[in-house]
């Protein structure tokens, strides 16, 4: 790609490099990954990937806030206002979770940055913009179901979120060693719908006020 095409696409050069350097950072991890390779499969130079990203992990941290953003995107696209309670918490779970299984480069990166324990993360001045959103929009629905008296008052959002987000995520990055150590399959549709009603119901029955 001559640097006259790449002056008159920044855009789209910026992305191609982080849609290359996600598949590298996936594949080979922060250490693996090659400057070279990444602007190679971008149709670029390294010049150019310096001149967006400053640095490999300036690059690494541009990856990983994309996928936070793409993440929480989806699901404050989710209209919810029109549904029952229990209804909104049903749509956003099952959102969430089949987000999880039809990505598995996310958890590849959010697996690898916490062998990094979050240090590159750190880094990042719009990480938690992109989560805001979505807890202010569970924290929503919390709260209409409690005011229905179909939940139970005081529950934490960003609690519930978290453990609702570890149901999901469990079952997707641990699949292989579920597999190897019970002999069940988590990626088979069957197993999945299995264990997402079961989670649901696990969820819902907390959220149910006390007698």
């Amino acid at each position: 790609m001559n640097e006259q095409r790449v002056k008159r696409d920044p855009e789209g050069t910026r992305r191609r490099i982080l849609e290359a350097a996600t598949e590298q950072f996936t594949k080979l991890g922060l250490a693996g990954a090659r400057v070279d390779a990444i602007a190679t499969a971008a149709g670029t130079n390294e010049r150019m990937l310096y001149y967006y990203f400053a640095s490999k992990e300036g690059l690494y941290v541009a990856v990983l806030e994309a996928m936070y953003a793409q993440f929480s995107q989806r699901e404050q696209g989710l209209d919810l206002s029109g549904l029952p309670p229990a209804d909104a918490i049903r749509e956003l779970a099952q959102s969430i979770w089949a987000h999880l299984r039809e990505n598995p480069q996310w958890l590849s990166l959010i697996n690898n940055e916490n062998l990094h324990e979050g240090r590159y993360l750190e880094r990042s001045s719009h990480l938690r913009e992109t989560i805001s959103p979505v807890v202010d929009l569970l924290r929503t629905t919390l709260e209409r179901g409690a005011a229905a008296g179909q939940f139970r008052q005081g529950v934490d959002p960003l609690d519930f979120y978290v453990t609702l987000v570890g149901m999901g995520y469990y079952i997707v990055s641990n699949r292989f060693t579920i597999d190897m150590f019970t002999g069940r399959n988590y990626a088979e549709q069957s197993r999945q719908e299995a264990i997402a009603a079961m989670h649901l119901e696990m969820l819902l029955t907390y959220l149910r006020p006390a007698n």
